[in-house]
């Protein structure tokens, strides 16, 4: 197992990506300060990203990071602090965690934020927070080496 770790600007308004040639395009004007520490295991390659700053607050944000992550490491497997995701995506009823997972899911893209959820009391999100935990593709873990190993094991 290797690890290099990045300091990057997130500098993105839009990321094109062509899979059939392996090229990217990004246009930019947005900055948003964050790390990416990239993972390869065996074949598997996981970017764990993490910000103080929000880094997915729309749909636009989080298809900005799918391919920036994508372009920059080769990674199809992204971890998230749960600090870097606004407070909205975590209110079921806003619909913005349906509608930014649904994208991940779009593009092949396995998930995990992780961080502390216990101040949340909705039962709708823990339900939530539990059913995606038993699938294969999106994750909310209390840390980030449980995150990495959620993302390591599908």
């Amino acid at each position: 197992s290797s690890s290099e770790a990045n300091r990057l600007s997130f500098y993105v308004v839009l990321t094109l990506y062509d899979s059939r040639a392996g090229i990217c395009t990004a246009i930019s004007n947005l900055e948003v300060p964050m790390n990416i520490e990239k993972i390869i295991d065996k074949d598997i390659h996981i970017a764990v990203v993490s910000s103080g700053d929000i880094i997915i607050n729309d749909v636009q944000s989080a298809l900005d990071l799918i391919m920036t992550v994508k372009c920059d490491t080769g990674a199809d497997r992204i971890a998230i602090n749960k600090r870097a995701v606004a407070e909205d995506f975590f209110i079921l009823s806003s619909g913005l965690a349906g509608e930014i997972l649904q994208k991940f899911i779009n593009y092949h893209v396995k998930f995990a934020v992780y961080g502390d959820y216990s101040k949340y009391k909705s039962k709708p999100l823990h339900d939530f927070i539990y059913e995606s935990n038993c699938g294969k593709d999106i994750f909310f873990a209390a840390t980030k080496d449980d995150a990495i190993q959620r993302l390591k094991t599908v």
